[in-house]
């Protein structure tokens, strides 16, 4: 094995992201088969060690060959993974507060998390921005991992509301509002621009074909941390408007969920879909879309759509479990 610092690929961290989410569809879905619960944990143990163990490269990275780390983020693609690594501390944040109930890592993985998020949803559009001229061929479903990020931080942070005090606790109220109503009008803008790309061009690269399925993340992380703020916000007291929001927005994503699966099978049976990082986009944006079909199905009591929610898990583990193996594989034989 061969680790290659030097090209360290900023979408690492889109495997702990899947991997943290899984874990939480995982506890989840353990009310209707209680081993999941354990797995579940499980999970969060080994997507600690895979965070930090993909930590040290990442860092090597930017002190051996900051040329390198600087152009990637100048890349009008490979910029936007750089945002899995704060996205992946607040999944972790998530894990560890939904899963383990230890605030206290909760919060230090949310803190740098929802900072860097932040930090990397201004810093990302800010240099598509200022570029003097981007091909449309460059745009992919890949745009949406900033707002992607910005819709996450309630994910935990929500949950993390009542062990702040005070003026903290006001600050934290507005951070996960703002993040929320900032990623998903960014979502809705970009989503306009990448369905466009896909109208006037030709199908991405076979490498990219996975990432058809990261429209399911900012639908599915969507629903469910607007179901988490508006079940914490105290101030709110009719909170029937937003759960149907949540639900018609849920239902825009079974439409790209079918679209995503016949695209697939497009690459599968007329292109090429070969094993690389960008398999993991199937990962977290699924994971994302099963919690919400849960939180979906459990807020208005529909078992139908709770029952699709747990039809979806099995396919997200399957999944998981295959792109996990080929990712040892591509580890081990480099």
């Amino acid at each position: 094995m061969n680790v290659n610092i030097k090209d360290f690929a900023p979408s690492w961290f889109a495997s702990v992201m899947g991997t943290g989410a899984l874990a939480l569809v995982s506890k989840a879905y353990s009310s209707k088969l209680s081993a999941l619960s354990g797995f579940a944990e499980l999970l969060v143990y080994l997507n600690t060690l895979l965070f930090f163990v993909l930590m040290v490269p990442w860092l090597l990275r930017w002190v051996k060959y900051t040329e390198n780390a600087l152009r990637d983020l100048k890349h009008p693609v490979v910029c936007h993974f750089y945002g899995t690594i704060s996205v992946a501390m607040l999944i972790l944040s998530a894990d560890y507060l939904l899963i383990l109930k230890k605030t206290a890592i909760a919060k230090a993985f949310w803190i740098p998390g929802a900072v860097l998020t932040i930090f990397f949803a201004l810093l990302i559009p800010y240099l598509m921005f200022v570029e003097k001229e981007i091909d449309l061929k460059a745009v992919t479903p890949a745009w949406f991992i900033p707002p992607v990020g910005l819709i996450v931080i309630p994910l935990g942070g929500s949950g993390l509301i009542p062990s702040f005090s005070g003026t903290v606790r006001e600050i934290a109220y507005a951070i996960n509002y703002f993040a929320w109503g900032a990623g998903f009008f960014l979502y809705l803008g970009l989503f306009a621009i990448v369905f466009f790309r896909f109208i006037r061009h030709e199908p991405m690269p076979c490498g990219m074909a996975p990432a058809v399925w990261i429209n399911l993340g900012p639908i599915g992380a969507g629903t469910s941390t607007l179901y988490a703020l508006v079940k914490a916000s105290d101030f709110i007291t009719v909170k029937e408007p937003f759960f149907v929001f949540g639900l018609i927005f849920w239902g825009f994503g079974v439409w790209w969920l079918a679209m995503a699966a016949i695209l697939t099978l497009h690459y599968v049976r007329k292109l090429n879909l070969p094993y690389s990082l960008a398999w993991w986009a199937f990962i977290f944006p699924l994971g994302a879309y099963v919690s919400a079909t849960h939180n979906v199905g459990v807020a208005f009591g529909i078992g139908a759509i709770d029952g699709f929610g747990f039809a979806l898990y099995w396919l997200l583990l399957a999944m998981w479990l295959v792109t996990s193996v080929k990712t040892v594989e591509h580890v081990l034989l480099e």
